[in-house]
């Protein structure tokens, strides 16, 4: 009993700040994960309000302080941000184009976002992938980092205002996956 008139007001306290940030935010970020075959699926609906506040507060893995480690990726000498910087005003248009018998691979920018469309027909799987990132969102995930990695809490906060979009789109013949922001509670 006594357990429970310990935990009864930290319950209450933190249900009240789930709903108020739940309700004061009108987009979601959704990700959804389909294996038919399997009869698995896995549906996430994170109000965008409630990651920014709980992505800073997990160190876990690569994740610190709201952003991720890539792992071995070497920038010293690359700036990543003046080169966002050129590609947010580079007219629109096709970067990279790759077509080979088993894969294609297309890195354009269109609309104001950065297009990645990749279609592997060489393996058995036969992968399709479309990654779509608002400029906005790709400069503030480079900001305020070092060369190894990726603000994920200035990402979130840019997505506020990114309006409905899918950000990945994964499609093979055993799973699918989605990735997308829309201003409802559930997924579609």
């Amino acid at each position: 009993m006594r357990i429970v008139r310990i935990a009864l007001p930290f319950l209450v306290v933190l249900l009240a700040g789930t709903m108020v940030v739940a309700a004061s935010s009108g987009r979601y970020l959704h990700v959804r994960v389909s294996n038919p075959g399997q009869h698995q699926q896995v549906r996430i609906n994170v109000p965008l309000a409630f990651a920014e506040k709980v992505i800073p507060a997990i160190s876990s893995g690569q994740l610190r302080d709201g952003k991720v480690h890539l792992g071995h990726l070497s920038a010293s000498s690359v700036n990543l941000k003046m080169i966002l910087e050129a590609l947010k005003t580079a007219p629109e248009g096709e970067f990279v184009a790759v077509q080979e018998n088993d894969s294609d691979v297309r890195v354009a920018k269109e609309h104001g976002q950065l297009i990645v469309h990749v279609v592997d027909r060489g393996s058995k799987d036969k992968e399709k992938v479309d990654v779509t990132i608002p400029w906005d969102v790709a400069l503030a995930l480079s900001s305020d980092t070092d060369g190894d990695q990726i603000n994920v809490e200035a990402a979130i906060k840019v997505l506020e205002n990114a309006g409905d979009i899918t950000l990945v789109a994964v499609s093979g013949p055993e799973e699918t996956v989605r990735i997308w922001i829309d201003s409802n509670s559930a997924a579609e």
